[in-house]
C-alpha cells in the first residue's frame, strides 16, 4: 500500500544512492530518477544535492523523509493490526542478535512488536556472530539474527534484511571526495572490528576475492563496536569499513562520508539463524512481523 513513488524516495534517501536504490527495487536507475523528479515537480522542491560522487538530502528532502517514515509506519501498523484481529499470543521469546543488528535495526522492530503483543516478553542478548551461533547451539536463545557469512549444518538460515558495507571517513578527510582504487587501501590507516565479528568476516572475504590480503593492510586498531569505530574516525585520519545501517545519521548530518572504491562493493544480507526443523508459534509470529 505504501505509495510507490514515496517508496522509491524512501529507498534513495535511506541508501543515499540512486544506484543502490535501483538494485534494491529491481528497477532501472533512469526509472528511479524519473520517480524522484515527479515528486520534486509535485512539491516544487529539490530533494537531493549531489556532492562529488555522493548525494545528500536537502532540507526539503529531510522533511519529506521524516513524513515518509511516518507514512510507512502507519501502513505497516494498519496491515498488521487488521491481520491480527481476534488473535491472542502469550509467552517469552529470547532473541540473540549481532551487535550491528541489535543496536541499529532491532530496537524499532521490538518496540512495535511489544506494542502489539504486550503478553509476549522479549529478551535480547547481544554478541558477535560467533557468540550468537554458540548461544543458539546451546539452546540459550530461541532464534538469532547475524551478519556473518559462514553457515553451519546445525541451523536453518532465512534472509532478514539487505545491507551494504562501505568505506567511511570523517567529512573533512583529505580523501573524502575522491574515488580510490582497491590497491589504495594499502596506503591508508584502517580500523577493523574484532575477531569473530561477522562484519569483519565479510570484509576479509570480499577483499580477498579482489586480491587484497587484510593481514597486509595497515590496521591501526581493532574495536568491538561500530559506535567506538565511528567516534575514533572523528578524531583521526583513519578510515573504516562499516555497515551503512550504522552511519545513516552521520551521513545525513554530514559528519561522516562514504569514500567510493572503483569497481568494488560489499553487499550482504543479515540472516535469521534458526533451530533445524519446525519453528514454534512465537518464532513464526516474530518472523512474519519482521516481513511487514
Amino acid at each position: 500500500m505504501f505509495d510507490y513513488r514515496l517508496k522509491v524516495f524512501h529507498t534513495v534517501a535511506s541508501r543515499l544512492s540512486f544506484t543502490k536504490a535501483s538494485e534494491e527495487l529491481h528497477i532501472s536507475q533512469p526509472a528511479v530518477t524519473k520517480h524522484i523528479k515527479e515528486i520534486e515537480n509535485q512539491l516544487s522542491a529539490k530533494l537531493f544535492d549531489r556532492k562529488g560522487t555522493s548525494i545528500q538530502l536537502t532540507q526539503n528532502g529531510k522533511i519529506l523523509y521524516e513524513y515518509a517514515e511516518k507514512i510507512r509506519g502507519l501502513y505497516r501498523d494498519l496491515e498488521f493490526e487488521i491481520s491480527q484481529v481476534n488473535q491472542q499470543h502469550k509467552g517469552k521469546l529470547i532473541i540473540g542478535a549481532s551487535t550491528t543488528v541489535a543496536q541499529y535495526i532491532l530496537p524499532e522492530i521490538l518496540a512495535k512488536f511489544n506494542a502489539y503483543y504486550k503478553d509476549i516478553k522479549i529478551e535480547l542478548l547481544t554478541g558477535n556472530t560467533e557468540a550468537i551461533s554458540a548461544l543458539l547451539k546451546d539452546e540459550k536463545i530461541d532464534l538469532g539474527i547475524i551478519e556473518g557469512e559462514s553457515q553451519s549444518s546445525y541451523f536453518d538460515y532465512k534472509s532478514f534484511k539487505a545491507d551494504e558495507i562501505v568505506l567511511a571517513a570523517k567529512t573533512n578527510h583529505s580523501l573524502a571526495h575522491k574515488t580510490l582504487n582497491i590497491k589504495d587501501l594499502y596506503s591508508i590507516n584502517l580500523i577493523f572490528r574484532e575477531q569473530g565479528s561477522g562484519t569483519l568476516e565479510f570484509i576479509q572475504n570480499r577483499l580477498r576475492d579482489n586480491g587484497v590480503n587484510i593481514n597486509e593492510l595497515n590496521t591501526v586498531i581493532q574495536l568491538g563496536s561500530s559506535e567506538s569505530i565511528k567516534n575514533y574516525l572523528l578524531h583521526s585520519d583513519c578510515m573504516a569499513f562499516l555497515s551503512i545501517s550504522t552511519i545513516l545519521t552521520e551521513l545525513k548530518n554530514n559528519i561522516l562520508t562514504v569514500v567510493d572504491i572503483k569497481n568494488f562493493s560489499i553487499e550482504r544480507d543479515f540472516h535469521f539463524i534458526l533451530p533445524k526443523g519446525e519453528q514454534s508459534e512465537l518464532i513464526e509470529l516474530f518472523l512474519r512481523f519482521t516481513e511487514l
